[in-house]
């Protein structure tokens, strides 16, 4: 993240799901993200995951979203970042 900061002036979104491909490494990713200098978190949620036609291992259910959200908003508002 810091090196595309240099390269480029676009705003630096990153996808913790995908990078991981575990729901429950969603989080921990996300906020070393944020603390790397991320601009933005792209994060798949999906109802049922286990039903999901792609992407079900990485998916976050609703409450779960909800949940890595109230988490991470003090996080993001220590490294003085928004949302």
């Amino acid at each position: 993240i810091p090196v595309l900061k240099k390269e480029t002036h676009l705003p630096i979104i990153i996808d913790p799901s995908h990078g991981t491909g575990h729901w429950d490494l969603v989080e921990p990713m996300a906020r070393a993200s944020i603390a790397a200098g991320a601009d933005g978190l792209m994060i798949e949620v999906h109802p049922d995951p286990i039903n999901a036609y792609s992407d079900g291992p990485q998916s976050l259910k609703p409450d779960k979203f909800q949940h890595l959200m109230d988490n991470i908003r003090p996080f993001i508002r220590l490294m003085d970042r928004t949302l």
